[in-house]
C-alpha cells in the first residue's frame, strides 16, 4: 500500500467513525501499514453531518490530515455534495446508491455504488450497513485485505455482534468484487 487518504462521510448513526477506526486498525495493528484518523461531527447525535478521515500509509504518517482524498466512501447525498469536489482526479469514489446520486463521472474518478442499507436491512440490522461500505472498499480497491479487516471487526464491536458484522463485511466484498470483475470482463479496466 502506498500513501492513501480516505475520506468516509454520511450522517450520524451511520457508523462513520466506527469505519474509520476498524479501516484504521486493519491498516496499522492487523496489517504491516500505519495510519492516523480525525473525526468532524455536527452537534446532533444522530442525523447530523458526520466524517471520518484516514491517512495510511507503509512508511511513518508525517501529516495526520487528509489533504487530496484518493478514495471517497459516501453515505448520504450531503456528503457527496459537500466533498466529491475535493476528490483526486484519478481517485475512487464509493456510494451508497439509494441514498447517493451522484453526478457524471468527473476526470478518470472510478464510481462505484452499493445498495449497502437494503443489504443491511436483509441481514437484519441497518447499523450494518457501515461494514458493508468497509468490505465493499476491500472488494473494489484491494487496499485492505479481508482477513485483517474482519481481526480489527472481532476487536471493534461488542462480542454478540461481530458475526453479523462479518457478515456484513462479506456481502460489501462479494458486491465489490463482483463489479471489479465485470469490468475487468467488460474490458473497462486492467488487472
Amino acid at each position: 500500500m502506498s500513501h492513501t487518504d480516505i475520506v468516509i462521510s454520511g450522517f450520524g448513526g451511520q457508523g462513520v467513525i466506527l469505519t474509520g477506526i476498524v479501516l484504521g486498525k486493519t491498516i496499522s495493528i492487523y496489517s504491516d501499514g500505519y495510519a492516523t484518523m480525525t473525526q468532524n461531527f455536527g452537534p446532533e447525535a444522530r442525523g447530523g453531518a458526520c466524517t471520518a478521515q484516514v491517512v495510511i500509509d507503509n512508511d511513518k504518517i508525517r501529516y495526520p490530515y487528509v489533504q487530496v482524498p484518493d478514495i471517497m466512501i459516501i453515505m448520504s447525498q450531503e456528503a457527496y455534495e459537500k466533498h466529491e469536489p475535493s476528490l483526486s482526479p484519478d481517485g475512487m469514489l464509493l456510494f451508497e446508491e439509494e441514498l447517493v446520486e451522484p453526478g457524471p463521472a468527473r476526470d478518470k474518478i472510478r464510481m462505484y455504488g452499493i445498495p449497502a442499507t437494503r443489504f443491511a436491512e436483509e441481514l437484519g440490522n441497518p447499523m450494518v450497513l457501515n461494514m458493508i461500505m468497509l468490505g465493499f472498499l476491500s472488494g473494489t480497491s484491494g487496499l485492505i485485505e479481508p482477513i485483517p479487516a474482519r481481526n480489527a471487526i472481532a476487536a471493534s464491536v461488542p462480542g454478540h455482534f461481530i458475526e453479523l458484522n462479518h457478515l456484513a463485511f462479506n456481502k460489501g466484498y462479494q458486491y465489490g468484487k463482483g463489479l471489479v470483475a465485470g469490468e475487468m470482463l467488460a474490458g473497462k479496466i486492467s488487472g
